[in-house]
């Protein structure tokens, strides 16, 4: 048997000796089934910012706001998040388990942070505290 096999075949016989860890299977159990109940409690927030008219409407208003002002207002999902940038202004609606998280920034240094409800919350007014 070669040197190279030699520390292939001890490379292998660690991670077989990682996996049955019980600790550390444990660990990563716990770790799957915490992010999974976090994911549910957050599934009805993410599903009312992804398909809600209010968020169509705070894209409308807020493109409406950024055409006055001639800024463009550009807006990006990432993942479960959505983000609306103009110029320096930034805006993040995250869905957490407790409801949806408006952020808002500018130049990177956080200004203000509210919680919304697009059942009951006007878009144009969220739109109006952001822009003006």
């Amino acid at each position: 048997m070669s040197y190279l096999d030699n520390l292939e075949n001890n490379l292998k016989a660690l991670e077989k000796q990682e996996e049955r860890d019980p600790e550390k299977v444990k660990r990563e159990q716990e770790r799957r089934e915490a992010e999974r109940s976090a994911a549910l409690l957050r599934a009805p927030h993410v599903d009312a910012l992804k398909n809600s008219p209010f968020t169509l409407e705070l894209l409308t208003q807020c493109r409406g706001i950024g055409h006055q002002q001639r800024v463009l207002v550009q807006f990006t999902w990432l993942g479960e998040t959505l983000r609306l940038d103009a110029k320096e202004k930034r805006m993040l609606l995250a869905p957490t388990s407790d409801g949806i998280t408006a952020m808002f920034s500018v130049n990177g240094d956080e200004t203000g942070r509210t919680t919304v409800d697009p059942k009951v919350d006007d878009a144009g007014e969220l739109a109006r505290r952001w822009l003006l």
